[in-house]
């Protein structure tokens, strides 16, 4: 199997990474043939597995992240692109605020475990790992309406934010990432730096690519687009958190709350 370049989008959550899938799913024949992008519905086994583990830090989980990255690399054997997107902030495992995770302490092992698999089944592959941030606390704040929108989510913003704050330690987590994987870059970029761009955060990753001019010419932004719940449903969504309704109730009912405001 000849040398490729794999670059690897292992998160961060809520630091754009939906509008970088969307606009390269969106684009995807442009990238076409030299450029292969995987999401999340062709690698659903290895994103569970890194999850789990983010959860559990058993050596068994890890093991079944390591089996799931040979079974990808398998699947992309025959793959013809020169350059591979595996892309899904899943890769490093929940995000912090679930199952009383307090960061990203997973990830490096995580990140350690799929190169090892990686390396193993193709060895001439170079593999970059390329992480989105954001500021400290518009990053918090996004995650917050997040788990009030997914999860029993009952605190209130400034309980979660003095609660949460050390998980937005990205600095940190990215020096144990690189110290985890020497032989590998590491590169991040922030989702602020990125907004008024025409594809938005996913440019920084087309950046990595050295498109020619006409093909970057030729890609156009996704459809979709998200937009943030306003203050008085997320209090809304928060006293549906505290309430006393049943899991199925609570889910009928903020889906009916968020769809309405949408």
């Amino acid at each position: 199997m000849k040398s490729r370049k794999i670059i690897i989008h292992a998160g961060f959550h809520k630091t754009g990474t939906t509008s970088l899938q969307q606009n390269l799913r969106a684009n995807r024949a442009v990238l076409r043939p030299d450029i292969r992008l995987v999401l999340r519905p062709g690698m659903t086994a290895l994103c569970e597995s890194a999850r789990a583990y983010s959860r559990s830090r058993e050596d068994y989980d890890l093991g079944l992240v390591k089996y799931e990255a040979a079974l990808l690399v398998e699947k992309l054997q025959n793959e013809t692109a020169s350059t591979i997107i595996i892309s899904s902030e899943d890769l490093s495992g929940h995000m912090p605020g679930r199952h009383r995770l307090h960061g990203y302490g997973a990830a490096p092992h995580l990140m350690g475990a799929m190169v090892m698999a990686f390396k193993t089944a193709a060895p001439d592959d170079a593999i970059t790992f390329f992480f989105t941030i954001r500021t400290r606390e518009a990053w918090l704040r996004s995650c917050y309406v997040q788990h009030l929108r997914a999860a029993r989510m009952i605190w209130d913003e400034a309980d979660y934010m003095k609660r949460m704050k050390t998980s937005a330690d990205f600095a940190a987590i990215i020096d144990q990432i690189k110290r985890e994987v020497p032989e590998c870059e590491v590169l991040t970029t922030s989702l602020e730096e990125h907004t008024a761009r025409p594809l938005g955060i996913a440019e920084a990753l087309l950046d990595l690519l050295a498109l020619d001019e006409k093909r970057r010419a030729a890609m156009v932004p996704s459809a979709l687009r998200t937009s943030a719940l306003p203050a008085d449903i997320q209090a809304q969504l928060l006293a549906l958190n505290r309430s006393d309704l049943d899991t199925a109730e609570l889910k009928k009912a903020k889906r009916a709350l968020i769809e309405g405001a949408t």
